[in-house]
């Protein structure tokens, strides 16, 4: 019997099976309004400044701050400029512009007044006042807002790699630009395997279970910053998986199967991809997710997940999502990401494995176990935030001791 593979040799043989996807992704330009949490594969250049033109950064009065000495001044107001009002005629001296926010500042004022700095107080809708009593000395290009001030046409406004946020999205919206170039996501196809899992909503028959694993990979894929091409589930018909992961082949870049990888008597996937592809399967020294498969099936990398739910969860956890992650553009979040912290109870581990206990993480950089460990339980995965790694060299682990933990 072979020895089981090392976690770490595993990784580093999947990220070289899909190094190629990885190092060099193509670009797309896509409308704006599709371009949230997609990563920049170009620079955004701003065609315009921002702003545009002067404009008032409170409601308030228009002036020249040397018409306002110290004790301030009384002025007669000789014009309204409201936002989007169009170009102002020119300011006189000794004299003020009622003015809201955002609205173009008349030429030869070089200063804002609050309303709230004058003895009006506030603004009343429809009344402009022949004239205003400024409270006190104002600054030039005090509440202006200049030209440019922001952003110079021609200024790099986000470069390549930006993660597009509502933050992101506002500021190239702000140029006026209505499309963006972005990373185009790895597809993955995901098909899970098995006679007795149905589908969510359907009626259970005798020793069925509801399929776990298709919806949690293609959601892990889409988090990742993936895009799902394909999402089949196939019961243990060779002819029927052929026909699946052909499909797949044809409209992913990787396929991703859960489930007909481990040593039982109708481990389809395994049937399946025999002679007909370079996947290799192997046993990972790791708990859960030992059973593990990779290589190209039809000329497209392929990995083949263990069936217990957990198990494949774990298993894009450790071998796939910082792979998606880096080829859907984010560089910055690929990488080691883990954290150490402190068992608030002593647990044990199997010898010879890597175990990947649930965890959740406790106040002053504490952390404790979820659940049990049986790749079984779903329910537990789903109330952890960590995964606890546990060297394969250590049977046993004590409260207090640190680990090392992986965020979920």
């Amino acid at each position: 019997m072979n020895r089981p593979v090392p976690v770490d040799q595993h990784r580093a043989d999947v990220a070289a099976l899909l190094a190629p996807l990885v190092a060099q992704r193509p670009v797309q330009r896509v409308p704006l309004a599709e371009a949230l949490d997609r990563v920049l594969g170009a620079d955004v250049v701003a065609p315009v400044a921002v702003p545009a033109f002067r404009n008032s950064q409170m409601d308030g009065f228009a002036v020249r701050a040397a018409d306002v000495p110290d004790g301030g001044a009384r002025l007669a107001v000789v014009a309204e400029v409201p936002a989007g009002s169009g170009e102002p005629a020119p300011l006189a001296p000794g004299t003020a512009a009622r003015i809201m926010t955002g609205a173009p500042v008349p030429a030869g004022a070089d200063a804002v007044v609050p309303v709230e700095a004058t003895t009006l107080g506030r603004f009343t809708a429809g009344e402009r006042p022949a004239q205003v009593d400024v409270l006190d000395a104002v600054a030039a290009g005090a509440f202006v807002r200049e030209a440019a001030s922001d952003v110079a046409a021609g200024d790099v406004v986000l470069p390549a790699g930006t993660e597009m946020g509502p933050a992101q999205v506002a500021a190239v919206a702000a140029c006026g630009l209505a499309q963006v170039e972005v990373v185009v996501p790895l597809r993955v196809a995901v098909v899970s395997t098995g006679s007795e899992i149905v589908a969510p909503g359907e009626a259970l028959g005798p020793g069925q279970v509801y399929d776990a694993n298709g919806p949690a990979l293609a959601a892990a894929v889409r988090r990742a910053g993936g895009t799902v091409a394909l999402e089949a589930r196939c019961g243990d018909d060779a002819d029927a998986l052929a026909a699946a992961l052909a499909d797949a082949a044809l409209v992913a870049d990787l396929v991703v199967t859960s489930g007909g990888v481990s040593q039982g008597a109708y481990e389809v996937v395994k049937d399946v991809l025999a002679g007909t592809s370079t996947v290799e399967f192997r046993s990972v020294a790791m708990q859960p997710g030992g059973p593990q498969g990779l290589g190209r099936h039809r000329g497209t990398p392929l990995l083949a997940f263990p069936g217990n739910p957990v198990s494949a969860q774990v298993s894009f956890v450790v071998f796939l999502r910082e792979l998606i992650e880096a080829g859907a553009g984010r560089a910055a979040r690929s990488g080691e990401r883990h954290e150490r912290r402190r068992l608030q109870s002593g647990t044990t581990s199997p010898a010879g494995r890597r175990q990947l206990l649930r965890g959740a993480l406790g106040p002053g950089g504490s952390v404790r176990v979820v659940g049990g460990p049986g790749s079984h339980l779903v329910a537990s995965m789903a109330r952890a935030d960590v995964l606890i790694d546990v060297p394969p060299g250590t049977t046993e682990l004590a409260a207090g001791d640190e680990v090392e933990v992986w965020p979920l």
